[in-house]
């Protein structure tokens, strides 16, 4: 699955979701890709940086817009945050009911498929922080998927 910060020639920014690089350019192609904001179907890409789980690093205290402590009880959060992680979570789950699990060979067979040694498709596994760097500065697109995406969908 390949996440891409996209914007138009209105230059309003949005991400897009696709199941590899070949999907994203024969959408574009076709217009089949449009600003969420104004409609415009003539979509580029922007340079992004993926968010890296890194494990070993403390969460940062969530704040609202106004600065305020977000509450760490999830049934204290707001109703629309509640709405938005559900959301996130069942996209995540659906990633992984369409996507094909390779395990710890995950970095390798990411570069089998990038190099086209190996047929495309979406693929999940486990990489360890080099080897997803690694995938990174080769520019192979990768995203951690949050715990608890493993779980079947309801």
């Amino acid at each position: 699955m390949k996440v891409l910060d996209l914007h138009c020639v209105g230059q309003h920014a949005f991400e897009g979701w696709f199941a590899s690089e070949r999907d994203f350019q024969a959408q574009s192609a076709a217009g089949q890709i449009a600003c969420p904001t104004c409609g415009d179907t003539r979509i580029s890409k922007k340079i992004s940086a993926p968010r890296l789980n890194m494990g070993a690093m403390p969460p940062l205290p969530a704040t609202r817009a106004d600065g305020a402590p977000v509450p760490q009880d999830a049934s204290a959060a707001p109703p629309e945050l509640r709405q938005l992680q559900a959301a996130m979570l069942r996209l995540a789950r659906q990633v992984v009911a369409h996507s094909e699990n390779v395990g710890d060979r995950f970095a390798d067979e990411a570069r089998r498929i990038h190099h086209g040694e190996a047929p495309e498709r979406a693929i999940r596994g486990q990489a360890s922080i080099a080897e997803t760097y690694a995938l990174l500065e080769e520019g192979i697109a990768v995203l951690p998927l949050p715990e608890g995406a493993e779980q079947p969908l309801h």
